[in-house]
């Protein structure tokens, strides 16, 4: 299945969720609305005709123009074929809809994107920092993320 079927599909079931599209990117992707990501992502996954049964990767992004994304690579072992789908999301309020009851590897995927970029993933099982302690200051993977100094006393090298 093409991107511009895939597309066609989605346009057609989910009118105002499909925001835009790239299809003459080396990768062509399809930008959907943050509160239907899990909507989406159960039709991808449960369509005969579609079969997305794979999340490969999860991805967030910090555009460094007051947006930040989340890219979902998605897959059909079963049919061959695959699609990238981009979230944007404001900076001031960086919510979107967790997948992880969708597809389960998104349940790290989303932890990471939290812990690095300070993305909230609504109604993840458990949305705490996978890779920092808890109590670490900060997002180092946004932008403007200033390296804090110390922690705890100890000076953090960089």
């Amino acid at each position: 299945m093409t991107t511009e079927e895939l597309l066609t599909i989605l346009q057609g079931t989910f009118t105002d969720a499909i925001v835009g599209s790239k299809l003459s990117a080396l990768q062509p992707w399809i930008q959907i609305a943050p509160n239907r990501t899990k909507e989406i992502g159960i039709f991808l996954r449960d369509e005969p005709s579609l079969q997305f049964n794979y999340l490969s990767c999860l991805s967030g992004v910090d555009y460094g123009n007051g947006m930040f994304g989340v890219v979902y690579h998605v897959n059909s072992t079963v049919l061959k074929h695959s699609i990238v789908l981009k979230v944007l999301i404001p900076r001031d309020n960086p919510h979107v809809q967790s997948v992880s009851a969708v597809w389960r590897t998104a349940d790290w995927h989303e932890r990471e994107a939290y812990d690095m970029f300070g993305i909230i993933f609504d109604e993840h099982p458990d949305l705490r920092r996978i890779l920092l302690p808890d109590d670490w200051d900060g997002y180092p993977l946004r932008k403007d993320y200033q390296v804090q100094e110390f922690y705890h006393g100890i000076k953090v090298p960089y």
